[in-house]
C-alpha cells in the first residue's frame, strides 16, 4: 500500500477502505466465485457501518509499519507511556502464571482486587463503594467506558461530549443508538467546559455528560471549584448522569490536583467513575480497567460484560494487586515517570511556543500537548515540495511525508484547529522530532496563512 493510500485509511477512512475491499474481492478469484459473492447481502448494522476508525490507532499502526519497512519515522501518535511496568508488578504477573492462576476469573473480576480498589477509592478519592456489588473490572478502561454508555443510553438520548474529546467517545455513543451533542470548549478557557456552556447544552433528552480529567488530548485538569459548579447544574436534572473518565488520574503536574466529580455534593448517585492501571502504572498491554458506580448501574454493566467478554484477564488482576500495594500513586517508579513527563512537557511546550504561528494552552496533566496550528493550513498556506495545505489532516500528512513524524490531527478530537503530540517518548526522540517539526514549519519552506 502506498503511503498516501495508507494515510487515507488512517485519516480519511472510507474511500481508501472501499478501494482495498474492491481489490480483495476480485483478486485471484474465478468468475463463478465472484458471481457467488455478489449474491451475498453484505449489509452491515447501520450503527456499525457509520462508525469512524480510530485515527490514533491507525496512525500509530502506520508509523510502526513505515519503521518496519526501513523508514526513519518517529511516532508521537500513541497514548502509551514509554516506561516499563514496575518490576514488582511484572513479577506478580509471572508468579501468577507459575502458580497456575490462568483460568477464567469471575465475571466482575477477582473479589480481592475489587475490595482493594474500593479501599483505594475511599482513602484517596473520598468515595465509598461496595467492592462486591459496585465495582466491575473489565479488559481495559476503554471497555468500561463503552459499557457505561451502553448501560445508560439508547435511541432518543443525548450525550454531552465536551470537545476536544477522546476519539472513541462519539463512536461509542453512536453504537448505543444515542446522539452526541458536542460542547466546544476553547483554548482561552483551558479547554474546560464552563458552567454556562453546560447549562446551555442540557435538554430534556440529555442523559449523560462525559468528563475526562486529566484530559486526553489537551492535558487539561478540572479544578475542584469548576467541578463543584458543574455538579450544581447536573443535580438540577434528574435524568442527567456523568461518566467521569479518570484514567490519567496520577499524571498531574503541581500546582494542579486531581479531583473526582463523584465526590461533589449530590454526585455519587449519578456518577460512573472509570479508571484503570494502563497509564499510571505503565500497564497498557495488561488490559485492565474498572468502573465504580451505584449498584443498579454496576449490575447492568456486569450483565453486558457477561455477554461480551466475561471476566477480565486473571494474570493482569494479580499484577494490579501488586500495583496497588506500591501505593495508590505507584511508589517511586511511578513518581519518577511523572517527573520525567513533567520535564518533557516543559521541553516540548518551550519548543512549540518558539515556532511563530503555534499557540499552545497550558498543560496540567496526562502526556500530550494540543497546540493550535491553524496558521499553517487553509487560505494561502503552502509547503515547498508538497503544495497547498487545506486542513489539519493535510498538515499532518505533510509532516509525516516530509518530516517523518506521525502526529494526530485535531479533527479526530473534534477541534480541527489543533493537533495532538504525545510526549511519551525519550528525550532524544523528542529533541529530534521537534527539530523535524520546526524545519517543516519554518518560513524557508512553508507559507503560512494570515490567521494567528
Amino acid at each position: 500500500m502506498s503511503r498516501a493510500l495508507a494515510f487515507g485509511v488512517a485519516v480519511g477512512g472510507r474511500p481508501a477502505s472501499r478501494a482495498i475491499r474492491t481489490r480483495r474481492a476480485t483478486r485471484g478469484r474465478a468468475p463463478r466465485a465472484r458471481e457467488t459473492r455478489a449474491k451475498v447481502d453484505q449489509t452491515l448494522n447501520e450503527r456499525v457501518a457509520n462508525l469512524q476508525p480510530s485515527k490514533t490507532v491507525a496512525l500509530t499502526d502506520l508509523a510502526r509499519a513505515m519503521r518496519d519497512a526501513g523508514e526513519d519515522v518517529i511516532g508521537l501518535a500513541a497514548g502509551e507511556p514509554d516506561f516499563a511496568t514496575p518490576r514488582a508488578v511484572g513479577d506478580a504477573g509471572k508468579a501468577a502464571i507459575d502458580a497456575g492462576k490462568t483460568k477464567y476469573s469471575p465475571n466482575d473480576g477477582d473479589a480481592k482486587l475489587r475490595n482493594a480498589i474500593a479501599r483505594k477509592l475511599e482513602e484517596e478519592n473520598g468515595l465509598t463503594y461496595d467492592g462486591k456489588t459496585e465495582i466491575v473490572l473489565s479488559n481495559g478502561a476503554k471497555q468500561s467506558v463503552a459499557q457505561c454508555v451502553m448501560a445508560t443510553c439508547g435511541p432518543g438520548d443525548e450525550v454531552l461530549v465536551p470537545a476536544p474529546y477522546w476519539v472513541s467517545y462519539p463512536e461509542m455513543v453512536r453504537l448505543s443508538g444515542a446522539e452526541s451533542v458536542i460542547v466546544r470548549t476553547t483554548a482561552d478557557e483551558g479547554f474546560l467546559v464552563t458552567p454556562e456552556q453546560l447549562r446551555k447544552a442540557i435538554t430534556p433528552r440529555s442523559r449523560l455528560l462525559i468528563l475526562c480529567s486529566p484530559s486526553n488530548p489537551s492535558g487539561a485538569v478540572y479544578p475542584k471549584e469548576t467541578l463543584e459548579e458543574l455538579a450544581k447544574i447536573v443535580v438540577e436534572h434528574p435524568r442527567l448522569m456523568v461518566l467521569s473518565d479518570e484514567i490519567y488520574e496520577h499524571i498531574v503536574y503541581a500546582p494542579a490536583e486531581h479531583h473526582s466529580i463523584a465526590a461533589m455534593d449530590g454526585m455519587w448517585e449519578r456518577t460512573m467513575v472509570v479508571n484503570g492501571f494502563s497509564k499510571s502504572f505503565a500497564m497498557t498491554g495488561w488490559r485492565l480497567g474498572y468502573v465504580a458506580a451505584p449498584k443498579h448501574f454496576a449490575r447492568a454493566m456486569s450483565m453486558i460484560q457477561s455477554q461480551i467478554t466475561s471476566g477480565p484477564n486473571s494474570i493482569s488482576q494479580e499484577a494490579a494487586l501488586a500495583a496497588l500495594e506500591l501505593g495508590y500513586k505507584g511508589g517511586e517508579d511511578v513518581a519518577a515517570m511523572v517527573r520525567a513527563f513533567e520535564q518533557r512537557r516543559d521541553f516540548v511546550s518551550a519548543r512549540l511556543n518558539a515556532i511563530q504561528g503555534v499557540k499552545l494552552p497550558k498543560v496540567d496533566g496526562a502526556f500530550y500537548v494540543f497546540p493550535d496550528v491553524s496558521a499553517f493550513f487553509g487560505g494561502n498556506a503552502s509547503a515547498e515540495g508538497f503544495g497547498p495545505v487545506a486542513d489539519v489532516d493535510e498538515l499532518c500528512r505533510y509532516i509525516l511525508e516530509k518530516g517523518q513524524v506521525a502526529l494526530v490531527p485535531g479533527s479526530a478530537f473534534g477541534v480541527p484547529e489543533c493537533l495532538r503530540i504525545s510526549y511519551a517518548a525519550s528525550n532524544a526522540t523528542l529533541e529530534e522530532a521537534l527539530s523535524r517539526i520546526e524545519r517543516c514549519l519554518s518560513l524557508d519552506v512553508f507559507t503560512r496563512n494570515s490567521r494567528r
